[in-house]
This record gives C-alpha cells, sequence and structure tokens, in this order.
C-alpha cells in the first residue's frame, strides 16, 4: 500500500496510543465545511474519488461541487483525521474503514473510507438528528404488524441507499414508545440515537463497544434482551447466533442487500458450505417471523418514496423455505 505522510504520521501517533479521539477541528475543517454545505443542501451524502471535485447526492442525484479536483492524498488529508483509532488501524491494515463522526451544531456522519484503483477514496453519509415515526415514512399500513411480533425473525431487505436503516430505526422506535422491553442495538457504525422511552435501549457499536457483530451478538444473548437489533447480517456465524437468538425466543430485526423475498432467504442460505445449506433452510422455516423488502423510487414532485414487499411468514412460507421452493 502506497501511504501518504498525513497517514503515515496517524499510523505512527497509533502505534504510539495518541489517536484514541480524532484530530482537533484544525485537521477537520475542510471536511467539516463540505459536510456542513451537504446539510444545508438537504443532501444525504458527500462522495470524494481522484479526479472529480467532492460531489453531493441531493433527493437521489449525484452533482459536482465548485470545490477544486481531488486527488488521493486531498482525500487522505481531509478524511483521516475524522477516523477513530479503530477505524483508522482498519484502514491501515484492511484498506477500508468504517466510522461514526460528529461535527457539533451540524449533525452526524457515517464515513466510509476505502480504495478504488489502487487510490483512497470516501463516501461519508448524514445521518439524522431524530428517529422518525413509522407513519412518516408512506410505508404501507400492515409494516407497523411487525413492531407488534412477540418473538422471531424479521429480516429488511432492499439495495444501499433504500431506507431500510431508517424504516428499522421507526419499527424500533414504535416499541420503545409502547412497551418496556430490553433493547439490544448492534451497528458498524451506530446510525439513529435512541433514547429510553418506556423500553431500555443499548446501542453497540462495532470497532468502538466490540470488535465485530458475532462477538457483540453472543454478549448481547447474556444481557437478557427481548429484543436484538443487527444493523446487517454479513457474515454465517452472525445469521448462525441470530438464527438461534429468534428460535429461542427473542425478536431479532436485522438488514441484508436484497430486493425481494426469495432473494433474501437464499442470500442466507447460500452464505452456508453446501452441506449446511438445508439445515439453515429449517431453522430458517421456524424462525423467520417476517421479510420486508423495499426500494426507493422518484416522485414527480420531487423527492423519494418507498415500494415495499412485506411477506408474513406462516405455514405455507414454511413449507415453501423448508423445500428451498422460492
Amino acid at each position: 500500500m502506497e501511504e501518504s505522510g498525513e497517514l503515515n504520521r496517524l499510523v505512527r501517533e497509533l502505534n504510539e496510543g495518541r489517536t484514541a479521539e480524532p484530530a482537533d477541528v484544525a485537521a477537520t475543517a475542510t471536511l467539516d465545511q463540505w459536510l456542513a454545505e451537504l446539510v444545508e443542501k438537504g443532501g444525504s451524502d458527500l462522495l470524494m474519488v481522484e479526479g472529480a471535485p467532492p460531489c453531493m447526492r441531493v433527493h437521489g442525484e449525484v452533482r459536482k461541487t465548485e470545490a477544486n479536483t481531488l486527488d488521493a492524498a486531498d482525500i487522505e488529508a481531509a478524511v483521516l483525521p475524522a477516523l477513530s483509532r479503530h477505524a483508522l488501524y482498519l484502514y491501515r491494515e484492511q484498506l477500508i474503514a468504517d466510522a461514526s463522526y460528529r461535527i457539533e451544531g451540524v449533525g452526524r456522519f457515517r464515513i466510509n473510507l476505502h480504495r478504488e484503483r489502487g487510490k483512497a477514496a470516501a463516501a461519508i453519509r448524514a445521518l439524522p438528528t431524530r428517529v422518525p415515526a413509522l407513519a412518516e415514512l408512506h410505508l404501507p399500513p400492515s409494516v407497523a404488524h411487525l413492531a407488534h411480533l412477540p418473538r422471531g425473525l424479521v429480516l429488511l431487505g432492499g439495495p444501499a441507499g433504500s431506507g431500510k436503516s431508517t424504516t428499522l430505526s421507526a419499527l424500533i422506535h414504535e416499541i420503545n414508545a409502547r412497551e418496556a422491553r430490553h433493547i439490544v442495538i448492534i451497528e458498524d457504525p451506530i446510525e439513529y440515537e435512541h433514547t429510553h422511552i418506556r423500553s431500555v435501549i443499548e446501542q453497540v457499536e462495532i470497532g468502538t463497544d466490540a470488535p465485530d457483530f458475532p462477538t457483540a451478538l453472543r454478549a448481547a444473548l447474556r444481557q437478557a434482551p427481548d429484543v436484538i437489533v443487527l444493523g446487517e447480517m454479513r457474515d454465517p456465524e452472525t445469521a448462525r447466533i441470530a438464527l438461534s437468538a429468534a428460535e429461542t425466543g427473542h425478536l431479532v430485526f436485522t438488514t441484508l442487500h436484497t430486493t425481494d423475498a426469495a432473494s433474501t432467504v437464499s442470500r442466507i442460505a447460500d452464505s452456508f458450505p453446501q452441506e449446511r445449506q438445508h439445515t439453515v433452510r429449517a431453522e430458517m422455516a421456524m424462525a423467520l417471523a417476517a421479510m420486508l423488502t423495499q426500494i426507493l423510487i422518484p416522485r414527480r414532485n420531487g423527492g423519494r418514496v418507498p415500494a415495499a414487499e412485506l411477506l408474513m411468514v406462516g405455514y405455507g412460507a414454511r413449507q415453501h423455505i423448508r423445500k428451498n421452493a422460492l
């Protein structure tokens, strides 16, 4: 990996134990300015790649800013000081890192720093400051049933940027406002910040509070939760533990990058070795309570609204899942 002087300096400080917190305000001034402009324009993402100026996604459309064209060193100089110690370590070792970032008076953001064509690139998502009510999301009214389920696995599918995390947070807010339950949320990084209303909510951030999803999920099961929320089901080990938790009486919510109910089931089963897939399908047939998939489509008068597909899993669906007749 070819490193800039800025990266070398920050890695050196990491090795000396001096980067537990992001750098000072002066070091992040350029990034802070771009992100403040993003929020002011109502944008969702700041995109940074070599050979183009910083670009902003506003209502689904990517727009170039008037800033100078970036190179890889510019991107690293802007983004590295905003990373946590753990995220900096991951970028150094794995060439990709996710981190949360807060600008007082502006908002919270999710940073993804990665490589493309051997050069640094970044995608930064603006995180809403308020958990929306489910009624604000223009979803089918039947989606509210998901917040009333007593147990089981609920899968939310959709492509990146389709509003899965927003829907998931709104469902948790519904439970929080109505029931006295213990809710454990595991994310990388934390997106929506919940307050305790009637429920007690713990929010675990990967990289800050736990090293990975399987470790965090195992720990959560020892904390007597009623509801477990996984920001994403990334690997077979996480899927295995989540299925087990759902089978033993917990209500488990998680998201996947899928487009319909059939591909959601396939995605989980296919992540396991072939000799395990039949057993996993049988476990899913028992554990699944519901599947919701959604995409965002443009409105004629601007903005976007969701188009959704909801399957409440009953006897017939369980038989199809068990037989792989999707």
